[in-house]
């Protein structure tokens, strides 16, 4: 096969990550909350509830933000339901997920939660713009946030939080395009909602950082109208508009889902377009960043079906994708296509984090374990911080259905502040080794630390219950960096994380 190629020039860049770019989300979906993060009574739980084997593989994963609590739960979100003492808390049914709410976890327990990942893990909360408003949205931000001396800020102190919790990032609802959503809108009717709320928010504290809902996905009618309309309303006001993407193998055809990262791409690129031409529009200084909130490997045909079956159980088995080393090439993938805009990528949320098509898998009463797409998203958290450089790739091609021509080779690379850089690579080919030649222009490295891939015999490999360390990174020997050139051996369908100093 013919080689892979790029150039790293330390002159041409894309821009700084935000450590934001490799958040998380929490959504009450599912076992996410209840036997996913929140378990009593399990072994490993501590004093809160939390289960501590969980905590540690947050921690491994090196989440950022948090998102909380949805998603479409949110549109039927009462905050107030989830505050004070548990046993007092009501039970609600749940209108997005055909599922009762006991609402034992909550506000507190999240803020609690995030505190014992670490400082790292920053709150994100969304406001319910689907049934409530602005009001709601203000007594919300008053009773998280403001330190004392008002009827909710000690009412949060009596329930036992004297320190504010100090959120910061807010989302404007929850894919309010989508017909799917508890009190959907029209453009018009949430982006003057928006601006509303936003607009009081900043009352209280000018220094919030908000994001508005952008559509649902590049699919929906809407798409870019939706966008310009939204941000008529709100440009001045909030700091990013969302986009939301899921991928799944569609009829068999996969070619193009291995491609995904393509419809990624041109999502990204056409956001900022729209922003940018609002923003000239109102011959407006301000640039809009975007929060890719919810992003994933998402089997969601087979989910729909799951749902509609649903009649009010509390925690059910939902969207417990298992995924398999081909998911994971898909999802590392992705994450390249963050990092490749990481100039305008200012927040991004891998959907979901426990046990709803997540990373981490539970078992009530049992053990936590890794998925396979964990690997890719704990090695791009770890090694994925500093100035991504601009990689332009030329690279052999394949036939998509989908997008027409694509590269085998999806990559780039992020130089650290230590000077060191680390190359992430995706070998889209299921049945050969891609070779890659990867000139190193005027950066002084002389040494390659790792290079480590995620690849398999067996496509389909996976970790379960039953072989929770089924599939692991394991060790490429052959890499190597002479005269100012990195060579190395892509393995057929792999994820490849390749270190340099």
């Amino acid at each position: 096969m013919r080689t892979a190629r790029f150039t790293l020039d330390p002159a041409f860049t894309v821009g700084e990550v935000d450590p934001r770019l490799f958040g998380s989300f929490v959504e009450h979906l599912g076992r996410c909350v209840y036997t996913g993060i929140f378990e009593p009574g399990h072994p490993s739980a501590d004093a809160d509830g939390l289960r501590r084997d969980v905590l540690d593989l947050v921690r491994e994963l090196g989440v950022t933000a948090v998102r909380y609590p949805g998603g479409n739960f949110v549109s039927g979100y009462r905050w107030e339901d989830s505050v004070g003492p548990a046993e007092d808390r009501p039970r609600r049914l749940d209108l997005a997920w055909r599922s009762t709410e006991t609402n034992r976890f909550g506000l507190s327990e999240y803020i609690a939660f995030l505190r014992k990942v670490g400082p790292q893990a920053e709150p994100m909360m969304a406001v319910n713009l689907g049934t409530r408003g602005v009001a709601e949205a203000l007594e919300l931000q008053e009773y998280a946030n403001h330190p004392a001396g008002t009827t909710l800020s000690d009412l949060r102190a009596e329930h036992g939080d004297k320190d504010p919790f100090g959120i910061r990032l807010w989302c404007l609802g929850n894919e309010m395009d989508g017909p799917w959503q508890t009190g959907h809108k029209t453009a018009e009717e949430y982006g003057r909602l928006a601006a509303e709320t936003a607009r009081a928010m900043r009352q209280i504290d000018p220094d919030v950082e908000l994001v508005a809902c952008g559509s649902s996905g590049q699919s929906m009618e809407t798409f870019a109208a939706w966008e310009a309309t939204v941000l008529e309303e709100t440009y001045d006001l909030v700091d990013h508009i969302s986009l939301h993407a899921y991928y799944e193998p569609l009829d068999g055809d996969v070619g193009s889902f291995l491609a995904s990262a393509v419809d990624m791409e041109s999502f990204i690129e056409n956001v900022v377009a729209t922003c940018d031409h609002v923003g000239a529009r109102l011959k407006s200084k301000k640039r809009i960043n975007l929060s890719f909130d919810e992003w994933n490997v998402w089997y969601m045909s087979k989910s729909q079906a799951e749902v509609s079956a649903l009649d009010w159980p509390e925690a059910p088995r939902l969207l417990e994708d298992n995924y398999s080393v081909m998911d994971a090439v898909v999802f590392g993938s992705l994450l390249i296509a963050l990092l490749r805009h990481a100039d305008r990528v200012a927040v991004a949320c891998l959907a979901q984090l426990v046990n709803v098509i997540a990373p981490i898998m539970t078992e009530p009463g049992g053990p936590a374990w890794r998925q396979t797409t964990f690997f890719p998203f704990a090695q791009a958290s770890r090694y994925g911080r500093g100035e991504v450089l601009d990689v332009r790739v030329d690279s052999p091609t394949y036939g998509t259905a989908k997008y027409g021509e694509a590269d085998l080779l999806h990559a780039t690379a992020v130089r650290a502040e230590d000077g060191s850089v680390t190359v992430f690579a995706v070998n889209r080919s299921r049945t050969e080794p891609l070779p890659l030649d990867v000139a190193l222009g005027t950066l002084e490295l002389t040494d390659v630390v790792e290079h480590s891939a995620l690849a398999d015999a067996d496509p389909d490999a996976r970790n379960t219950l039953a072989e929770p360390e089924r599939v692991v990174p394991h060790r490429v020997d052959g890499t190597a960096l002479r005269d100012g050139t990195l060579t190395a051996v892509l393995e057929p369908l792999s994820w490849n994380v390749i270190r340099l100093r």
